[in-house]
C-alpha cells in the first residue's frame, strides 16, 4: 500500500514545495485539502492540476458543493491507491434543521413542508438520534453523485426524473450531540464509507415526525487524517509561486 504519511505534503514551516513536487512526479504523493463551500470536489482537483501541472490527480471521496472540510488528493502514481483511502471511516460535523425539509436534504433547494416543533423535547430528540447508531439501511438522496446506469442521480433529479432507489447498508459508529438549540441540532458523526449525512438528517427528521435537512456539513476526518492538518488551496498556490 502507498505510504501516505511518508509522502504527504507536510504541515511544515520549512516546506520545500519543489522537492514535494518532484516526489509527486517520481513516486506519487498526496495532500490534505480543506475544501471551501460551493466548490465541487472536481473543482479542487482542477485547481491542483493548474498549480502543480500534474494531470493525474484524483480525490478520495466526494464532498457535496455546500459541504466543507477534508478532501484527500492523490497525485501521480498515488492515484492507484485512492480506493484504499475511500474505504476509511469518515467523521463529519453536521447541523440539522428540524421542522422543515428540502428536496435535496440540504441548502441547495428551497424549504418546504414546514411543521410545528414546539412539542419536541431534548430527551425525545436524543432518543431518536441514538436509534441510528449501528448498521442501518439508508436510501441515497436523489440529489447525489451516485450513478444509476451511468447517469448521476442529481442530473436526473434536476430533470424532475425520480426513480425508485434501493436502500444500502451503512454503519454509524457513533453520534455525539454537540448541542440542541431548536430548530437546530449539531452532531459529530463517525461513520462508514458510503454514508450520506443528508439522508441521515432526512431520516432523523422523519422519525421525529417533523422533517429535517442539513444546513451545514464539514468533514473533519478520513481515518486518522484530520481537517485541522489540511491546507487551503491559496496556501499551496502561494508556496508554488515561491518554490518554498
Amino acid at each position: 500500500m502507498f505510504l501516505l504519511d511518508k509522502n504527504i505534503l507536510p504541515q511544515n514551516p520549512n516546506l520545500n514545495f519543489n522537492k514535494w513536487l518532484d516526489l509527486c512526479n517520481s513516486e506519487g504523493s498526496a495532500v490534505l485539502i480543506n475544501k471551501e463551500t460551493d466548490w465541487t470536489s472536481f473543482d479542487v482537483v482542477a485547481k491542483m492540476r493548474k498549480i502543480t501541472k500534474i494531470k493525474k490527480i484524483g480525490h478520495c471521496g466526494t464532498l457535496d458543493p455546500f459541504a466543507t472540510g477534508l478532501l484527500i488528493l492523490c497525485l501521480g502514481k498515488a492515484t492507484k491507491q485512492i480506493s484504499n483511502f475511500q474505504d476509511l471511516p469518515k467523521q463529519y460535523l453536521a447541523t440539522v434543521k428540524l421542522g422543515t425539509t428540502t428536496k435535496s436534504f440540504d441548502t441547495e433547494q428551497e424549504e418546504e413542508n414546514q411543521k410545528d416543533i414546539s412539542h419536541l423535547k431534548n430527551e425525545q430528540i436524543i432518543s431518536v438520534i441514538n436509534k441510528f447508531v449501528g448498521k442501518i439501511e439508508q436510501i441515497p438522496p436523489m440529489f447525489s453523485a451516485k450513478k444509476i446506469k451511468g447517469e448521476k442521480l442529481y442530473d436526473l433529479a434536476r430533470k424532475n426524473i425520480e426513480i425508485e432507489l434501493q436502500p444500502v447498508t451503512v454503519e454509524i459508529f457513533s453520534i455525539k450531540i454537540i448541542g440542541i438549540e431548536l430548530p437546530f441540532v449539531q452532531l459529530l458523526i463517525d461513520c462508514s464509507k458510503g454514508t450520506y449525512i443528508r439522508a441521515l438528517a432526512r431520516d432523523i427528521g422523519k422519525e421525529l415526525g417533523v422533517g429535517g435537512y442539513l444546513t451545514q456539513l464539514k468533514r473533519t476526518a478520513i481515518g486518522e487524517y484530520l481537517s485541522q492538518n489540511s491546507f487551503e488551496i491559496d496556501e499551496i498556490f502561494s508556496w508554488s509561486k515561491l518554490g518554498l
